[in-house]
């Protein structure tokens, strides 16, 4: 199995019931590709408060190396308030500063990183500049770049998302984020297959994969073009579901499964965790074994 390294937020999904979930983009990608075996360590920052010790505790048990996640004196432990709409699609209200928005650059961090087979990173990560020269530092020196975008307003701008793009080895969007950067990018295209070719292009990656909700996702890889249509389910919440479908993604990929079969399996998982409450349903093999072939 592969060494990987997540980079970015870890946290408390708060929802409208109450309920607090673990969660974060890079935690969600992390304990996805745990769970398929890959050995992963987890880069954050969290609070000197109760919620940090919890969030530590439930790495640990799941299996993520924790020696890279920092404690934060000045900072709390970071958490979201989720909102959810009538058909479970989540919108989410990010406080800054938080611990994981301070993560400082060690030469501890640089030799864990240079070591893995890939460095996985989102976004949000880049909204403060002190993680955010982390970040850069960090993409230098790794062997595959896994960027994924998770535009969340305002934490974002269009220079960073372009900048951490070109230093990418593989890029995965949402439809709507793709249509977005495309128009950065000064694209006139319409279609989803002719933006994503354009970006790949613009940007020189070959790898680059893009969810479509509820009609599942397409997959350029290395200039061929893998489809899956999606599975039919209930949504519960879609809080985690693109976070686990790119975990799976990428663990089938890193440990030579055909993009077929990648793309197939991570579209089940995706759908499975949307069908579930909360980010990181646990998902057995004879789960999804069971879902996919009915």
């Amino acid at each position: 199995m592969s060494k990987v390294v997540c980079f970015g937020e870890v946290l408390w999904d708060i929802f409208p019931n109450g309920k607090k979930k673990v969660g974060g983009a890079p935690l969600n990608v992390a304990l996805r590709l745990e769970s398929f075996g890959n050995d992963v360590t987890m880069i954050s920052g969290i609070g000197n408060d109760d919620n940090g010790q919890k969030l530590l505790k439930y790495m640990s048990s799941n299996g993520l190396d924790t020696a890279f996640i920092q404690t934060k004196q000045k900072f709390s432990t970071g958490d979201v308030t989720v909102t959810l709409n009538n058909k479970g699609s989540a919108s989410y209200e990010i406080e800054h500063p938080r611990a994981w928005d301070k993560i400082d650059f060690t030469n501890e961090l640089e030799s864990k990183v240079i070591g893995a087979d890939a460095f996985v990173f989102g976004s949000l990560i880049a909204r403060d500049e002190v993680s955010k020269k982390t970040l850069y530092q960090l993409i230098e020196i790794a062997s595959y770049n896994v960027f994924d975008l998770n535009l969340r307003p305002p934490h974002y701008s269009k220079s960073v998302l372009l900048y951490l793009m070109k230093k990418a080895d593989f890029i995965k969007f949402n439809d709507e984020e793709l249509y977005e950067v495309a128009d950065y990018l000064g694209s006139k295209y319409k279609g989803l297959e002719q933006n994503l070719k354009f970006i790949a292009k613009q940007t020189q990656t070959k790898h680059i994969c893009v969810t479509k909700g509820a009609f599942g996702a397409v997959l350029l890889y290395n200039d061929k073009l893998y489809y899956n249509s999606g599975y039919q389910i209930k949504v519960v919440d879609t809080v985690g579901a693109g976070d686990s479908f790119l975990g799976s993604l990428i663990s089938h990929l890193l440990n030579c499964e055909t993009p077929q079969k990648a793309i197939d399996v991570s579209c089940a998982i995706g759908a499975m965790v949307a069908q579930s409450e909360g980010a990181n349903p646990k998902i057995s093999l004879q789960d999804l074994n069971t879902f996919m072939y009915p």
